[in-house]
Order: C-alpha cells, then sequence, then structure tokens
C-alpha cells in the first residue's frame, strides 16, 4: 500500500500560519521553501522528527487496520534552503505590496471574490490573469489569494500588508475572528438568494482550475501551496463556523485536485518506465545513452514531484480530513465523506485501502441524514466497479451488517440509497449476501415509499428473477425472451407472493417490480395463455393471485400511477411517457378484447375471480371496439356478463358488472344501441323476477329459504345497477316500499330483504331529484318527491328500532345520508326553486339518531392483539363501520340539520375513546368553534354537566372527586380548556361566562333539608379548575368576588372547608397561573427558560441546580484553538449538544441573557396576592366584568407591548447572540456513533 509522505527536513523551518493551524505534532508537513514574505518561527528537530514519523491515520491501534508507522521519505524543495530565519521587516528591494505609492496598510483590490461569485467568467482566465499577477509580485499575488478564501468564509475583514508582516497566524486568525461580527449567521455557502445559489460550485471550480493551472510550475514551488495548506489547516480549525466550513470545503476541493494531479504523475511514471526499459534492452549498437540519460533524469523529476504532491495530501488529510470528518456540523461531515469516496475511485492504488474505508464505515453511524448518504453513494461507487470488489473484501464483512440494517433507515432517502448499494453487491460479489440478509429486504417491496419499494423489487428481480429468467444477447441486441422464459417468471413471481405471506394485495410487488420488470410483466399474452391453458397446474389461490397480477399490470401500463397509498413525488407523466402509456393501453385492449369473454366464461362460477376481470374493462380504450370491428367480442361480453350477474349475488361482483356496463353505456359510442338494448333485456330479467317474487311474498306470510334467497339476490343486483344505471322507469318506488311498509307494520319480512329494499328507494328518491334537479319542476312534482322523503324517513325511524343490528345500521347510514342531502345546503348554488324539499327532522327523529350514536358508537371497545388474526380484522372492520356512523353524525351537526346541543353527546366522549375517534370528534369541535364560539364553549360545559349528572346519579354525593370516573372527568375537562388555543384575548369573554355558569351549576342545588353537607353539585368546582389557566388576573380576582357572593346565599364563605371550594380557589390563585403573563395569547418560548427562581427561594437550591442555572449565563469566549471531543472523554457534554448531529443551538440557546428580573408591571406580588376573604360590600358592588375591563384597558395595552417586547427578545436575545451561533465545538466523539 503506497504510503502518502510528508515533507519535513531538520533545516525546514515553519510559518506562524502552519504554526497556528496545530502546531508540527498535528502532522502537517513543514515548509521547505525559504523565500516566503511571511516571518518564519523555529522548530525544534524532536517535533520535526516526531511529525516525519507521525502515521497518515490519526487512529491508531484500531482493530480494523495494521498500524501504518513506516518511515516516510523526506520531501525534496525545489528551491534553496535558508537555515537563518526570514526577517520580520522586509528587505531592501522586497517585493511587498508597496507599488505605485501604495502604503503598508493597504489591500490590494480583490477581484477573485467577485468574479468567483457572479459566475459569469471562465475560471481558466481569472486562474490565469492571477497567476500573471502572481508572477509580477509574489506576495501581493499570495495575499490576494489569501483575502480571497477570507472573503469566501463571509468575513469582511482582510489581512492587511501590517499584519502580514507583523503578525503571527494564530494572532491574524483570532483578529479575523473578532471581526467576524455579522449580522446573521449565514455566510456565502449558507446563504439564501439567487446570488449566492452557485457560489460553491464557482468556489470549487475555482480551487479545481488552480491545482490544473499551477500543475507544471507553481504547484512544486514550495511557497504559494505549502502555505495555502497551512492557512486551510489553520482556518479549518477555527470555532467559527463559516470559516471551518469554507476552509475544509477549500481543503477537501484541493486534496481532489492533488488526487488527480499525483494519479496523472503516477501514470505519466509507469510510462517513463517502459520506455526506460525499452530503451535499455536495446542492442549495444541501437542503444543512446543520452536517452537512458534523459529518461533517468524525468523519472527522478517525477518522483520529486510525486513526493511533493503526496507530502501536501499528508498534510491536507492529517491537518484536515483525520479532525474534520467527524466535526459537528454536518455539513462538514459530508464533505469530507464524499471526497474520500472520490479519492478512493480514482485513484484506487493509494486510497482504496482498509486504512481509508474505515473513516466511511464508521461514519455510515452518522446520525445525520446528508451525511449518512454520502457514505452510501461513495460506497455504491467502488461496489459498481468489479475491479475494485476484490480489495473491499475485509471492509465487507465487517461493516455489511449495518449496510444492511440501514435498509430500514428512518429516512426515505437513505434507505433507498441502502437497498442501491445492496443491489450492486449482490450483482458484483457473489455469497457475499446471504439468505438471512436477503430475508431482511424482501418485505421492503410492500413499503409505501415508491422509490424504496422500487429499489427493494430491483433487488428481488437481481436474487431471485434474473438467475432463472436470464437473456441473452445476439448481435448487441437483446433477442425476444422465450414463452417458457416467461413461464417461469410468472411462476416465480406467484412462489414469491403465495408463500412469503408478507401482504395481501398483489398489485404493490407489481408496482415495486415495474421500473425493473416492466417488460416481463407486459407480457400479457404469456399471462392469459397460463390462465386459460387446459393443462396448468395451478391451485385456486394461485389463479386468484395471477389473476390479481394480470389486472395489476394492466392498470398499471393504462393508469401510469402506482397503487392506492403508494406515496410517490412525481407530479406527471413526461410526454414520453404519456405517448408508452397510450402505445400500451391499446396494446393490452386489443390482446384482451377477443380473451375477456373466455376468461370469464371459463371463472364465472368463481366470484373472487370474476370481479377483477370485470374491473379490466376500466382500463380498455372502448374506441377500438368501433375502430377494430370488433362488435361479435362485445356481443360475447355481454352475454357473459349478463350471465355472471344473474350467476352471482355477492356485492363486489355486482358492483364491478353494474360499474363495467355504466362504461359502455355512452351515447358517443356506436354501439350505444347494443349496449342498451342488452341492459333493458337484463334489468327486465330482473324486475320482472323481482315482482313475481313480491306478489309470492306479500300473499304468503311464509317463504322457504330458498325463496328467501332469491328475492334478496334479486334485489341486491338491482340496488346495485340503479346505483350506476338510472332505472327509474321501471318504477321500482312503489313494490319496495309496500315491501317494507309491511316489515315495517307485520315484522315478518325477512332482514336478507330489507336490506337491499332500502338501498333501492333510497336510490329511486336520489335520482328522481337528480332529473327535477335537471330541470323545471312543477310544484306537484317537488311535493311528490318530499312526501316520498317524509315517508322514507319514518320507515328509517321505524327501522333505528328493529332488532337486527345491520338493519338499524343501514337505515342510520341511509338517514344521516338523506337529511344531508335535503338539507339547507341544497338550495345555494342558484336552486332556491329546490326550496319546499327542504327537510327538518323532528324532535323525536332527533333524539332517536342520538340514542342509536350512544348504543352503537360509544360502545367499550375491545382489546385488539397482533392485528393478524381474523377476529382482529373483524374487530378492526367493526370499527371503521362505527367511524363511518359517528362522521355520519357530525356533519348533520356541521351542517345544520340537528341541533348543535346534540353534540355534547359526542363531546362527553373524547376523552374516553380518544384512540378510536379522536381525530373525528377534534375536527368536529374545531368546525363548531369555527361556526359560533360562545355555543361551543356551552356545549362543552354542557357535556361536562351531563358526565357529572350521570356519575352524580349512579354513585350518590359521597366521596364522588374520588372515583376513577371523577378523575377521567377531570382529564376531559383539561382537554377542553386546552381545545381553547393559546388566543387568551379572544376567548376572554367565553371563559368568563363558562366559569359564572359552571359556579351557578354546582351551587344550583341546595343541601338536603336537615344536613350539614355541602350541595351535591359542589364538586362540579373541581372540573372548573381546570379552565382556570385560560383566565386573566383580572378575571380571577371578578370570579373570586362572584363565588363569594353565591357562596353567601348558601351561608358559605370563602374560607368554608369544603373541598371543592378550596381547590377552585386555589386555581384562581395567581401564583397557579402560567397563562396570564402573555395576554394575547402566544404561546412561551421552549428553546430554553428565561425566569430564574424567586429570591426566596434561590437560597434553596441544590448544587445540581446551581450548576444548571449556570448553563444558562452566556459562556467566556474560548480560545481559538481546536475544541475535538477526544476518544475516552465523557459523552455527557457531546449528547447534550448533539441534535441530529449539530450542537449549535444548544450554544445559541447559552448566549441569551437572562429575563427572569423582567416581569409585567401587573405581576408584582403586591397585585398576585390570593383573595382568601370576599371583598366588602362596598367594592364587590363595583367589581363587574364590564367596569373591570375598561379600567384595565391601558394596563392590558402596556402588558400587550411587553409581551411584544418578549417576543423580539426571544428573536434577538444578545448583541452576541449571532457571533456566539457561530462558535461551536468542532468535532463529535467516534464512540457516539
Amino acid at each position: 500500500m503506497p504510503t502518502l509522505r510528508s515533507s519535513s527536513s531538520p533545516s525546514s523551518v515553519s510559518s506562524p500560519l502552519r504554526r497556528a493551524a496545530g502546531g508540527g505534532q498535528r502532522g502537517l508537513s513543514a515548509s521547505s521553501s525559504s523565500s516566503v514574505s511571511v516571518p518564519y518561527g523555529n522548530r525544534d528537530s524532536g517535533q520535526t522528527s516526531q511529525g516525519d514519523s507521525d502515521s497518515l491515520s490519526a487512529d491508531e491501534g484500531s482493530d480494523f487496520e495494521d498500524s501504518l508507522r513506516r518511515s516516510v521519505r523526506k520531501r525534496a524543495a525545489r528551491r534553496p534552503l535558508k537555515t537563518t530565519p526570514v526577517a520580520k521587516h522586509p528587505k531592501k528591494g522586497s517585493r511587498m505590496i508597496r507599488g505605485h505609492g501604495q502604503k503598508d496598510s493597504e489591500v490590494p483590490a480583490s477581484h477573485l471574490f467577485d468574479a468567483v461569485k457572479a459566475a459569469k467568467s471562465d475560471m481558466q482566465s481569472l486562474v490565469d490573469e492571477w497567476l500573471d499577477s502572481y508572477k509580477q509580485d509574489q506576495d501581493a499575488g499570495f495575499l490576494e489569494l489569501i483575502n480571497f478564501f477570507i472573503r469566501s468564509c463571509g468575513c469582511k475583514g482582510n489581512v492587511t500588508p501590517e499584519m502580514f508582516k507583523k503578525m503571527s497566524n494564530s494572532e491574524i486568525i483570532r483578529h479575523l475572528t473578532e471581526q467576524f461580527n455579522e449580522d446573521s449567521g449565514d455566510y456565502p455557502l449558507t446563504a439564501p438568494g439567487p446570488s449566492w445559489k452557485k457560489f460553491q460550485g464557482s468556489f470549487c471550480e475555482f480551487v479545481k482550475t488552480l491545482v490544473f493551472q499551477c500543475q507544471y510550475s507553481l504547484l512544486y514551488d514550495g511557497f504559494p501551496m505549502d502555505n495555502l495548506i497551512s492557512l486551510l489547516t489553520g482556518l479549518s480549525d477555527s470555532q467559527v463556523r463559516a470559516f471551518r466550513h469554507t476552509s475544509t470545503l477549500a481543503a477537501m476541493k484541493l486534496m481532489t485536485s492533488l488526487v488527480r494531479v499525483a494519479l496523472q504523475l503516477s501514470l505519466h511514471k509507469d510510462n517513463n518506465q517502459r520506455q526506460y526499459e525499452a530503451e535499455r534492452n536495446k542492442g549495444p549498437g541501437q542503444r543512446a545513452p543520452e536517452r537512458l540519460e534523459s529518461l533517468l533524469e524525468k523519472r527522478k523529476e517525477l518522483q520529486e514531484h510525486q513526493e511533493e504532491i503526496e507530502g501536501m495530501m499528508n498534510a491536507l488529510f492529517r491537518g484536515v480530513f483525520v479532525h474534520r470528518y467527524r466535526d459537528v456540523l454536518p455539513e462538514i461531515r459530508a464533505i469530507c465523506i464524499e471526497e474520500i469516496g472520490s479519492w478512493m475511485q480514482s485513484y484506487s492504488t493509494s486510497f482504496l485501502t482498509d486504512s481509508y474505508l474505515k473513516y466511511i464505515g464508521w461514519t455510515l453511524h452518522d446520525k445525520h441524514r446528508e451525511v449518512r448518504l454520502k457514505c452510501l453513494k461513495a460506497l455504491k461507487a467502488l461496489y459498481s466497479s468489479r475491479d475494485l470488489t476484490a480489495r473491499l473484501e475485509l471492509f465487507t464483512s465487517r461493516f455489511k451488517d449495518r449496510m444492511v440494517s440501514m435498509v430500514m433507515d428512518r429516512e426515505y432517502d437513505v434507505a433507498v440509497e441502502a437497498v442501491k448499494l445492496l443491489t450492486i453487491i449482490l450483482k458484483n460479489m457473489e455469497g457475499v449476501l446471504t439468505d438471512a440478509d436477503c430475508e431482511g429486504i424482501y418485505p421492503v417491496v410492500y413499503a409505501s415509499h415508491r422509490a424504496l419499494a422500487s429499489a427493494a423489487g430491483e433487488f428481488l428481480y437481481w436474487k431471485l428473477f434474473y438467475p432463472e429468467c436470464e437473456t441473452r444477447a445476439e448481435g448487441g441486441r437483446q433477442r425476444r425472451r422465450s414463452p417458457r422464459a416467461q413461464r417461469t417468471f410468472f411462476h416465480l413471481l406467484l412462489s414469491f407472493f403465495v408463500e412469503s405471506e408478507l401482504h395481501d394485495h398483489a398489485a404493490y410487488l407489481v408496482d415495486s417490480l415495474w421500473d425493473c420488470a416492466g417488460a416481463q410483466l407486459k407480457d400479457w399474452e404469456s399471462l392469459t395463455s397460463l390462465l386459460l391453458e387446459k393443462d396448468q397446474n395451478l391451485g385456486d389461490v394461485q389463479e386468484s393471485t395471477l389473476i390479481e397480477i394480470l389486472v395489476s399490470s394492466v392498470r398499471q401500463a393504462s393508469e401510469g400511477h402506482p397503487p392506492v397509498g403508494r406515496l410517490t413525488g412525481r407530479k406527471g407523466l413526461t410526454p414520453k411517457e404519456r405517448k408508452t402509456q397510450a402505445d400500451d393501453k391499446v396494446k393490452l385492449t386489443e390482446h384482451l378484447i377477443p380473451l375477456l369473454p373466455q376468461l370469464l366464461a371459463k371463472f364465472s362460477a368463481d366470484a373472487e375471480k370474476v370481479a377483477p376481470l370485470l374491473q379490466l374493462l376500466n382500463h380498455f380504450d372502448l374506441n377500438i371496439y368501433c375502430t377494430r370491428r370488433l362488435e361479435k367480442h362485445l356481443e360475447l361480453f355481454l352475454q357473459q356478463l349478463q350471465e355472471v350477474v344473474v350467476k352471482h349475488a355477492e356485492p363486489a361482483v355486482l358492483e364491478a358488472g353494474a360499474h363495467a356496463l355504466y362504461l359502455l353505456c355512452n351515447p358517443e359510442f356506436t354501439f350505444f344501441g347494443r349496449v342498451d338494448f342488452a341492459r333493458s333485456q337484463l334489468v327486465d330479467l330482473l324486475t320482472d323476477r323481482f315482482q313475481q317474487e313480491l306478489e309470492e311474498l306479500l300473499q304468503s306470510p311464509f317463504l322457504d329459504e330458498d325463496e328467501v334467497y332469491s328475492l334478496a339476490a334479486t334485489l341486491k343486483r338491482l340496488s346495485a345497477f340503479y346505483n350506476a344505471h338510472d332505472l327509474s322507469r321501471w318504477e321500482l318506488y312503489e313494490p319496495c316500499y309496500r315491501l317494507l311498509r309491511k316489515a315495517v307494520d307485520t315484522g315478518e319480512v325477512p332482514h336478507q330483504v330489507i336490506l337491499p329494499a332500502l338501498t333501492l328507494v333510497y336510490f329511486s328518491i336520489l335520482w328522481t331529484l337528480t332529473h327535477l334537479s335537471e330541470s323545471d319542476a312543477s310544484q306537484k312534482q317537488l311535493l311528490s318527491l318530499k312526501g316520498r322523503v317524509v315517508a322514507f324517513c319514518e320507515l328509517c325511524q321505524s327501522c333505528l328500532s328493529d332488532v337486527d343490528s345491520d338493519i338499524q345500521e343501514q337505515a342510520f347510514v341511509l338517514l344521516s345520508d338523506l337529511l344531508l342531502v335535503f338539507s339547507p345546503q341544497m338550495i345555494l348554488g342558484g336552486r332556491d326553486f329546490l326550496r319546499p324539499l327542504v327537510f327538518f327532522p323532528e324532535a323525536t327523529l332527533q333524539s332517536e339518531l342520538a340514542s342509536f350514536l350512544m348504543d352503537h358508537v360509544f360502545i367499550q371497545p375491545g382489546e385488539l392483539g397482533s392485528g393478524h388474526s381474523q377476529e382482529d380484522h373483524v374487530h378492526i372492520e367493526q370499527l371503521h363501520q362505527r367511524r363511518r356512523l359517528l362522521a355520519g353524525f357530525c356533519k348533520l351537526l356541521l351542517y345544520g340539520v340537528l341541533e348543535m346541543d346534540a353534540a355534547s353527546d359526542v363531546f362527553k366522549h373524547y376523552n374516553k375513546f380518544y384512540n378510536d375517534y379522536g381525530d373525528i370528534i377534534k375536527e368536529t369541535l374545531t368546525r363548531a368553534r369555527q361556526i359560533d364560539r360562545s355555543h361551543c364553549s356551552r356545549i362543552l360545559l354542557l357535556s361536562l354537566k351531563q358526565l357529572y349528572t350521570e356519575l352524580l346519579q349512579e354513585q350518590g354525593p359521597q366521596g364522588l372527586n374520588e372515583l376513577p370516573a371523577f378523575s377521567e372527568m377531570r382529564d376531559l375537562a383539561r382537554r377542553f380548556a386546552l381545545s381553547f388555543g393559546p388566543q387568551q384575548l379572544q376567548n376572554r369573554d367565553l371563559v368568563v361566562a363558562l366559569h359564572k355558569e359552571g359556579i351557578r351549576f354546582s351551587l344550583s342545588e341546595p343541601p338536603p333539608a336537615g344536613s350539614s353537607g355541602q350541595p351535591p353539585n359542589l364538586a362540579f368546582l373541581e372540573l372548573l379548575s381546570e379552565f382556570s389557566p385560560r383566565l386573566f388576573h383580572q378575571d380571577k380576582q371578578l370570579l373570586l368576588s362572584y363565588l363569594g357572593k353565591s357562596l353567601q346565599r348558601v351561608s358559605q364563605s370563602l374560607d368554608c372547608p369544603w373541598g371543592p371550594v378550596t381547590t377552585y380557589c386555589h386555581s384562581l390563585s395567581p401564583v397557579e397561573s402560567t397563562a396570564e403573563a402573555s395576554p394575547q395569547g402566544y404561546p412561551r418560548s421552549k428553546k430554553r427558560r428565561t425566569e430564574g427562581p424567586p429570591r426566596r427561594q434561590r437560597e434553596d437550591v441544590r448544587p445540581s441546580q446551581e450548576e444548571s442555572l449556570q448553563l444558562t449565563s452566556i459562556p467566556p469566549s474560548p480560545t481559538l484553538t481546536s475544541t475535538a471531543v477526544k476518544r475516552g472523554q465523557p459523552r455527557r457534554a457531546l449528547g447534550e449538544a448533539e441534535e441530529e448531529g449539530s450542537s449549535e443551538p444548544e450554544h445559541s440557546a447559552q448566549g441569551q441573557p437572562l429575563l427572569g428580573n423582567q416581569r409585567p408591571r401587573f405581576s408584582s406580588p403586591r397585585r398576585f396576592r390570593t383573595l382568601l376573604h370576599p371583598p366588602g360590600p362596598g367594592l364587590g358592588s363595583r367589581l363587574t366584568r364590564l367596569s373591570l375591563m375598561e379600567e384595565d384597558e391601558d394596563e392590558l395595552e402596556a402588558h400587550s407591548e411587553l409581551s411584544e417586547g418578549w417576543q423580539d427578545a426571544d428573536k434577538h436575545s444578545s448583541p452576541s447572540e449571532h457571533g456566539l451561533d457561530l462558535l461551536d465545538s468542532t468535532e463529535l466523539n467516534l464512540e457516539d456513533f
């Protein structure tokens, strides 16, 4: 393994820039140049030898690699060495920046930064201009380059010639840090706006071009590059984030460019060696000594150049990368990992070793997604080359488990890259991934994120399908896959889906494989031949799965979007994809139109298989029936459809058949007449059968099971077709109504018949309303429809009390939908002529709807198991049904169909059924508050009253507040109080009115006669205390007065021993308030606590509390040295400082001054004194809410201004906050990874 060598000699000297970067022990090579205009310092030989013997890696003793301690050759300097330091002051004739009357303190105008920022000029021309200026005045040119990097960091300070002469490098960096007092934390690499959008790219391009243009001249001059590396190393160790970030980026890009130069030198050396060997192997008469001598000199020169380049790379790697790859800033860590990946890929001979790969392996555990993403992308590039995989075996064995586990990363893009990396490993490294590793990736094909599922699908394809269905190429073109290979593909797909038992829907598996195996999945010929062949060896489950795969592939090809529930970031299809989609739709239609009748005929007896086959018509281009003269196949399809409808009564089959017939019944099609005739024939057949069976039922009170099943099946078929087609001309309302009337009056009609009959009447009413809405209806027609609506509502109301729960739920659903359709909303949009149809339910109907809700929705939920058993699935379906019932009732409330007070029956279950219906109830509460805030607050109080009254009737007044049910009521009251939101001023009147009404309720009933006990409703005050934090201080005073006067009516006072009164008074104590400090209702800042403890409590603060209080003070400015968190140090500081890989918010928060002494004017102890006794009668008579609000109006304005000041203080807490935000710990502890 070639080791990058550092160049240093006992006689070499180091510049202050290099000393400021961390000293010789940091491993930075000393400069070999002597003609440097910066002052030199002496370095003892012991430090020099130690720097020479340092390993390239800063982490020795690792079990991942052998130690890299090697003796490295010293770097030879091209300039003559001077053993004496350069004077601090320039010598006579020195080329300092003093030309044309310019003074020493003046800084030359730098055009580099402006040109790079503009990103408009050619970088090569810009670098050439700088090289020309550098050749004319070396010191001035280098100073301009230094100031370019300083400006790129966002610092407006400059390195002046005076500073350059008299100050050491550490002093220069410290001076620049003190000048870094920008107004915001943004700097050019992170600044927003279009002017900075392309800065990073231009900056990196400049560094790359600089090395490229200097590779044959100044790169080996010692002075510019060595001192530039020293500058970047020093800046990369700064605590100023902008310096550290920008200099690390520059150093890493400089290293990348040097790697390319080193690679070219290596190629030149190999060519030179081949030329030398060829020349030396010639005969004595043909050999040219001059040629051999020139080749030897060239090889020596290349060797010197390579040593110098390796010395620079060694200095950059050990001085910058080794420390910055675990920097606290994730952007810096990402830069380091991205660049080391490019080094390994471009110069694998030197860098693709375990001593470098370990850095990527360690960083796979990084806490920030961007860093993990860079690691995976770097590894993808390495594993993609088969020539490099042999050198990755040790790394793979060490970090394979981590790479496999990253498939389940919480960040989707990281997980996608992890799956892609494992796919590349699967392709290029056979036998590395075990079956256990692969089994952890297979379930990802059913992930909701499409990119992740697609990547897992590709992995599945290369693991299971590609080895068995490999295609061969002939003449550079891929020939058509054989039918046998296609059959093998589908058999493997069936085996994976059925045997894995990971999911119930093959559509998601098809979507996952679509990008990599779309051609195989679109082979509908093979699919249909497998389904239609007679001697197939497929089981029932496999046939159903194969039909689902066929339907899914057809849908995917025709629609072009993933199944429901799978997320994709794309907004639409490209023109090329739309063209492919149109072509595929034509192909599948032409192929499946002749075969669909055959498939229906073969599987007509199986409802599970017929329903998806009927859905194929949704994805056909139906015009092909006309353009391709395929009407005979349409006739066959209509015949099969009629047979299927007559044969089956399952809802899925009937809905699919009705929808397929609806698609064909388009008047624009030339075959509409044939389809309409077929539909009429089918409906005639069904209605005739229904009339006959209905007469039998009406005449005979008892029917056998077959007759009941036949009538119910006929009604189900008619109901399904009535949903999609207008069957009004068959006049099904009257017979169905007679059937339902008999069911209600006599109870002799089976419930299997009642359910579809209710649906038929419902659809009949809706279709009649549709006809009346489209044309000017007469008053007679409107009244006739209104009569049908009223009659049907009465039937449904009667069904609500039926013994069968299915009939009750069906009646409730239809009734809630019908009431919503005929609500006052129907006349909106210019349809005032429908006003006679508006229907308001009577009080009895509203009461029965609410009672049904209590009996069928708010029932004790059952405990769910793992969710995989059949019983759990039944419970989940029942929960969905109950949620639909509740949603229907809530819509009636919000649209004004039911009285809003009925919402109390819903709100009082908010806390108890929060897991099941919390989202529905919360949305209803929010909408109700938007409609009427005052009424909504009264409903909340009414809900608590109802619960309290129910508990009081069940348990009695004794020990009521000690019951668990009462604790649940307190939790509900607390949740209601939080629902008022942070806008206290808007809700002030509402909360005060709620308290007053609650006080009146608690004292509404006197104690029992002859008893000294408390009123039975008094415990309600404890529920009311949960709303006290929403009160202002003034309102608390008012309510205490009101409570005192109310208690006087029951011969009690505020200092009475009744527990609920004491609890309520305590809740009105100002000390308990945490909300009135912000009358505008702004939430407090959650970043850091800004109030200290009261003075009387500070003496009792424990030592740990004192330490925590000290952390909130402004920390002293640290010295500008490395703040690396070394191994073995406690992790506590890093754990506190690190959130998603960065500790800067914590440092920012520590820079905020305490605001504990800044209190509002009215929050003094005098004004917050707790009232334990009622005020005097004269004062109490004047304390009304209106007068109190008027007297304190000025005070509220002052408090509002103070609150706004607090908000500003949160944003600008300290003049030095932004400076402190840029100062942070610079390295992460590797033990945390």
